[in-house]
């Protein structure tokens, strides 16, 4: 007798050998081909050559860590379906799994029936995604004759948690599943032949729908967004719409897939909250130490020798980073809060620079560095906040200071540029790695190497200076190579010009 194939392929990632095999043996009798790998950097290399129907991931390994892997994933293959094994499982782990692509976690120790049900939920994922990708490269029919097709159709979207939307041309509703009506609180009737209704919460949703049915729209392209659709008790909604195209290219419709996201953001905001109170009830007794700390440095407290006043400055100067770490956890925890409020108004750009730049001209003069800038006289003003712009330049020019070696140089150069005042913060320090620019802006990423690994910094300056330029309707863009220099551009709106904001 043949033996029968196996249905799919699973990919186990673990670096320790006793859960790898374990995992195997549970999942032995399951018809699935089985293939191990002992790291993240080695499951990448199995993934490029061949396809998975399921990965299970370990999060902390040696190489290339689980999250790593995950965020590879998302980028070049956005459809693996991975499910996350984890001895270390917290809310913001798990939080943090779901944005970059899991589909689920399962907590270590865990029992083989656990493991086996995760699995199979999985993989019945996994057919899904199958049979709708088959579904959408049928060329010969329309998706109305597609929609006719109730036996095959219906079978697949009714059982799937997110809502699919399908429509027309002209935005008429061809197909929808039961989801879909539950996440948007609609009544099922009100959908099927019709536009979809323009309701609160959903302008967007429609407004990407008639984006990608242009012919001019990109081909390939998805319109991911996230909207409000229930204040009380707030919903969210997230979701991702793309064309679907006709053998020869012409546009024959529309697919949208929602999914409610409110549980993140109410973890997100749980998170927030908590990060906000801690950084509160640290500030005031670390102030205190650093008074502490003054009063002796001075004096006032007895005679200081020389090696007790060395440590002492050690010790302020970690208490400064600490205060510092703790002043941009609650800036950022306000932003993410929607609670960092701005008050715009009419600014001189030269004068705030030249402000900042005096800030750090001692530390400037003890590197040996020359600061410079240039900037016309008749630059015009810009409309911002006044606090908002001097965290925006003091962490730019703070970085480019910190990262220049002795006898460098930072320029400063301000010009005006269609309806934006650009601002050029230049050095030629250290310079930034290919690999690592696209990950600056990420909260609590810092370049490490033998150069900078002295140098003390908290990896959120960049991701706050990102949102308060987002936050202004301006653009922030970055240029650097390594031992050459790094230079970030931002543009802010001059006064009296407002730029739409684009999805």
């Amino acid at each position: 007798m043949a033996a029968v194939a196996p249905a799919y392929s699973l990919l186990i990632v673990d670096d320790e050998k006793l859960i790898r095999e374990g995992i195997q043996r549970l999942l032995a009798r399951e018809n699935l081909r089985l293939t191990l790998a002992e790291n993240g950097a080695r499951a990448w290399q199995l993934l490029q050559q061949e396809t998975y129907d399921l990965v299970l991931l370990d999060l902390m390994m040696p190489e290339m860590s689980g999250l790593e892997l995950l965020e590879r994933l998302q980028e070049k293959i956005p459809n693996q379906i991975v499910i996350i094994i984890t001895g270390a499982a917290t809310v913001e782990l798990a939080v943090e799994s779901m944005k970059r692509g899991a589909y689920d976690i399962v907590t270590k120790p865990f029992t083989p029936d656990q493991l086996r049900q995760v699995v199979r939920r999985a993989l019945e994922k996994r057919a899904l995604q199958v049979e709708t990708e088959g579904l959408r490269r049928e060329r010969e029919k329309s998706l109305k004759d597609i929609a006719t097709e109730k036996g095959r159709i219906q079978t697949i979207i009714h059982c799937m948690a997110d809502g699919v939307l399908v429509t027309d041309q002209v935005r008429n509703v061809a197909l929808h599943n039961p989801a879909l009506t539950h996440l948007l609180k609609l009544v099922p009737e009100s959908l099927g032949g019709r536009p979809l209704p323009v309701l609160p919460g959903l302008e967007k949703m429609a407004g990407a729908i008639g984006q990608v049915l242009q012919e001019s729209c990109d081909p390939g392209a998805t319109i991911s967004q996230e909207f409000l659709i229930q204040e009380d008790p707030p919903v969210f909604l997230r979701s991702h719409t793309t064309a679907v195209r006709g053998e020869s290219g012409e546009v024959l419709g529309s697919v949208t897939v929602v999914q409610d996201i409110t549980y993140l953001k109410i973890m997100d905001q749980m998170k927030n909250e908590f990060v906000a109170m801690v950084a509160h009830e640290l500030r005031a007794p670390l102030a205190a130490i650093q008074q502490q700390i003054q009063v002796i440095l001075q004096g006032l407290a007895g005679e200081v020798s020389r090696k007790q006043q060395e440590l002492l400055l050690r010790a302020r100067e970690r208490a400064d980073g600490l205060l510092e770490l703790i002043h941009n956890l609650l800036d950022i925890s306000k932003m993410e809060a929607g609670r960092y409020f701005q008050q715009k108004e009419t600014l001189d750009l030269s004068a705030a620079v030249e402000r900042v730049l005096a800030l750090f001209k001692p530390q400037a003069e003890a590197k040996g560095l020359t600061l410079r800038l240039i900037a016309p006289q008749d630059l015009p003003t810009i409309q911002a906040d006044p606090q908002g712009l001097e965290e925006i330049l003091t962490n730019l020019i703070h970085n480019a200071v910190k990262y220049t070696p002795e006898g460098g140089a930072v320029q400063v150069t301000l010009s005006p540029q269609s309806k934006y005042l650009r601002i050029q913060v230049a050095d030629n320090g250290l310079g930034i790695a290919p690999e690592d620019l696209p990950r600056i802006f990420d909260k609590f990423f810092r370049v490490k190497n033998e150069k900078t690994r002295q140098i003390v910094g908290t990896g959120l300056g960049l991701p706050i200076v990102k949102r308060i330029v987002e936050a202004h309707l301006g653009y922030l863009e970055v240029e650097s190579q390594i031992n050459q220099g790094t230079t970030f551009t931002v543009l802010l709106p001059q006064t009296g010009q407002a730029p739409k904001e684009c999805l």
